[in-house]
């Protein structure tokens, strides 16, 4: 799905500099590159604060912390989506609300939030799926009129952009992952959380450190949440190429488009509104664990994300959802497969992945 042994080649000893600068220092924690990677964040995403931490998943957890979300709680959120977003609610003592998905973008469908607020729903985290932006204007609406706090899930959707808005600038927070395999990512862990808000913002500077600003005095009850000086300084790095590498992906994702068009499966369809980054390139079609055997079988390389939407999911049947509540995601669930779309992935090799499809495309009828 993605080869990082090229993207670490082509910028090496800019790499291998700025981690031997820390090595020299001594510096792993907190050390001065993670200031100066939070302010260039801050900076690309247009928010007045970025503030690194250990990994998406506590950056989820530490936004809905922040808020005092808790116990008795509700959070709404997509049911399609990787399981860290409904685990960081439930994490929280909180209660996840799923909203069905819109089939075309996979991301949540605004036009469902509205049903699911209760008296006590105090949140949506909508997901920025695949690398596009939810429809947030009808979501910051709702929010707006219910008094409901809006996380921004923004960890595939690094440089998106929702009407030349920046993805993590929208809600109150915006939550990103540096996994390896994201389009901007560390060489481990990693994330951040964005934000414009001086109280929040303190609060979260706060927690990832235990709770405290004074070591052994912490008034708020945090974790060890930070971000490594490491991943900080590789990230530095990285971040001069995200825009090049994303326009890259938007690329190869506009070959794909072209030379599988005569094909009936369903492609990434961008919102008018959206600049889309292309995290997963991903095909839609009723014959998928069929199209999964063939291409491995070619030595391609593919995923399925997400095969279980998180409603249905065997640690969350607690909440009483049952196959058929989320028909979209459930749909999606069965019928969707990503191939490769990389950066530094060749004509070649994507000509390679392209007769594949048309060949499995011969063999067996495509119902989309």
């Amino acid at each position: 799905m993605i080869d990082l042994k090229r993207q670490y080649r082509s910028i090496k000893d800019e790499i291998n500099s700025a981690i031997e600068k820390v090595l020299d220092s001594q510096a792993f924690v907190l050390g001065p590159q993670v200031e100066e990677f939070e302010t260039l964040i801050a900076a690309y995403c247009n928010t007045k604060y970025a503030i690194g931490v250990s990994s998406g998943t506590e950056a989820l957890l530490l936004a809905l912390k922040s808020l005092g979300i808790g116990s008795g709680d509700e959070v709404i959120t997509t049911p399609f989506t990787f399981f860290a977003t409904v685990g960081s609610i439930c994490n929280v003592g909180a209660t996840p609300v799923f909203v069905d998905i819109d089939p075309e973008s996979y991301n949540i469908n605004a036009d469902l939030i509205k049903k699911r607020i209760t008296k006590r729903t105090k949140a949506i985290i909508p997901v920025h799926l695949y690398g596009q932006c939810a429809d947030m204007d009808p979501i910051l609406a709702i929010a707006k009129e219910y008094g409901l706090k809006v996380i921004e899930d923004a960890a595939q959707a690094i440089g998106s952009e929702y009407k030349n808005r920046k993805a993590g600038s929208l809600g109150n927070f915006g939550c990103f992952s540096f996994f390896p395999s994201k389009n901007l990512g560390g060489f481990g862990d990693g994330g951040l959380v964005t934000c414009n808000s001086d109280e929040l913002a303190e609060k979260i500077y706060m927690l990832r450190v235990h709770g405290g600003k004074t070591k052994n005095y912490y008034p708020l009850l945090g974790t060890n949440g930070r971000l490594d000086t490491l991943q900080a300084a590789v990230l530095i790095v990285k971040l001069r190429y995200i825009d090049q590498w994303n326009e890259c992906r938007r690329q190869k994702a506009s070959y794909y488009l072209e030379q599988l068009k005569e094909l009936k499966v369903s492609m990434p369809k961008t919102s008018l509104f959206n600049k889309h980054v292309f995290h997963l390139f991903v095909l839609r079609l009723k014959e998928r664990d069929k199209l999964l055997d063939f291409l491995k079988g070619k030595n391609i390389d593919c995923a399925v994300h997400y095969p279980i939407p998180q409603h249905l999911q065997k640690c969350l049947e607690f909440l009483g959802y049952r196959e058929g509540d989320m028909p979209e995601a459930e749909r999606a669930a069965r019928e969707i497969v990503a191939i490769p779309n990389f950066p530094e992935i060749t004509t070649s090799e994507q000509d390679y992945v392209i007769d594949a499809l048309r060949a499995f495309s011969k063999q067996v009828k495509i119902y989309n």
